[in-house]
């Protein structure tokens, strides 16, 4: 009875190191079609499109709300200590260092990495992949490339204006409604928050898409089954993705700060 838990940790674990293998394996292969012809420009163009310009709305309202409710969630608490000039520099330090890039990350996944699981994986069971092969055109150079590129690229970009957002949220909250100085509030953000903070929330928010859109991609790439084997890879691209996002989000935060 006791091997029977230690086998099903053994199942997992190798089925673990398998799925982390095959990401590596297909990030290796993309890499190296990155700098081989043709350049497919249209196709990157339309995956930044995609990934970016259409989750503007999603991410800027995500991000204004956080502002806000962090702002008025650390007004009440600090107002204990009476603390509140910190309010702005703990809402900007927040938002640049964690909450821009994690949770900026986490609505792109479950909005563009769904569908990029979702769109290659069907492809994967009506053969369409197989057609592209049998076409002398690479698969990985064709569909994984375009979206590891635009993630890698967009995300940032994303989060820079969530940031932004999200700290016009907590000023909105804190001079307009709780009646901080205005002064007091942008002084203590400026001498508190350095560019180091922003920029290492950044580079965070690449990685970030880099892991969403590889997890998207190869969930897809891999799926079978039919209609349902789509849901089930669609539903695995998120939620793996998510976890893998919050996982390399304390490895990223332990090495940077």
């Amino acid at each position: 009875m006791l091997t029977k838990p230690i086998a099903w940790i053994g199942r997992k674990v190798l089925f673990l190191l398998k799925e982390m293998g095959g990401m590596l394996l297909l990030l290796l292969e993309s890499l190296w079609w990155l700098f081989r012809p043709p350049f497919r420009f249209r196709l990157f163009i339309k995956q930044m499109e995609f990934i970016g310009v259409n989750s503007l709305f999603v991410v800027s309202l995500t991000g204004l709300f956080t502002g806000m409710v962090l702002a008025l969630q650390t007004y009440h608490a600090f107002r204990m200590f009476s603390a509140e000039s910190l309010v702005g520099a703990t809402v900007a330090l927040s938002v640049t260092r964690e909450l821009g890039p994690v949770i900026t990350s986490l609505m792109v996944t479950g909005r563009a990495g769904s569908a990029i699981a979702a769109e290659i994986g069907t492809m994967r069971v009506t053969e369409q992949i197989d057609a592209l092969t049998v076409m002398a055109i690479s698969p990985v150079q064709y569909l994984v490339l375009p979206r590891i590129v635009a993630g890698i690229l967009m995300l940032p970009l994303l989060t820079a204006i969530s940031d932004f957002i999200g700290i016009t949220g907590g000023y909105v909250v804190g001079v307009k409604l709780l009646g901080i100085n205005s002064g007091l509030f942008l002084n203590k953000i400026y001498e508190y928050v350095d560019y180091d903070d922003i920029y290492n929330g950044l580079i965070k928010a690449a990685f970030f898409g880099l892991i969403f859109t590889l997890v998207g991609c190869y969930k897809g790439f891999y799926t079978r089954g039919g209609a349902e084997g789509v849901g089930k890879a669609t539903t695995e691209a998120v939620v793996l993705g998510s976890v893998l996002i919050l996982v390399f989000d304390y490895v990223l935060t332990a090495l940077m700060f």
